[in-house]
């Protein structure tokens, strides 16, 4: 097991499964040999198909990005061009299975557009400025804030004697 909790399984362990697709064996028959689920080894088969040793084993170490480019040039050749996914995955040496189904469902959608990157973040002018008031306009929101509370006050005061007025009692 790995030092990694993110790693399931070291890299010795992906390149035992390396070595056994290097000799020809399928995802499923290294998973039997190796005594791993099937799942877990098809992912290791298809980065080593697309990415080689190198890739299987630097699997989990940094996360991938990839240029705009290349996820239009991709997500065409399987929607439009009816190419494999593998063979893509391999050609243009996508780690994983995932990001190419997301650009695809994303190019059935939008077009090479809808994978163009949006921009990160609250956007600019989206918070509240503090703009920098003079002396004169702090007090004249002190005497608004004031006169509400006042008239709110005052309000009050009137309900209150109206109420008294209309239960027959007076002022104690």
């Amino acid at each position: 097991m790995s030092d990694d909790l993110r790693l399931r399984y070291d890299e010795s362990m992906r390149r035992m499964a390396a070595e056994l697709f290097a000799e020809g064996h399928g995802y499923h028959s290294a998973a039997t040999r190796l005594g791993l689920p099937p799942a877990t080894v098809r992912k290791w088969h298809r980065a080593y198909v697309a990415l080689g040793l190198e890739g299987l084993l630097a699997m989990g170490k940094k996360i991938r990005s990839y240029r705009w480019e290349l996820k239009a040039s991709a997500a065409r050749d399987v929607v439009e061009g009816g190419e494999p996914k593998a063979a893509v995955m391999a050609r243009y040496g996508i780690a994983s299975l995932s990001p190419l189904e997301k650009w695809c469902k994303a190019y059935r959608e939008g077009g090479a557009e809808a994978l163009r990157p949006k921009p990160k973040g609250r956007p600019p002018g989206s918070g509240a400025k503090s703009v920098r008031r003079t002396r004169e306009q702090e007090l004249e929101e002190r005497v608004r804030k004031l006169e509400a509370e006042n008239a709110y006050l005052k309000k009050l005061a009137a309900l209150g004697a109206e109420k008294r007025l209309r239960a027959g009692s007076g002022p104690r």
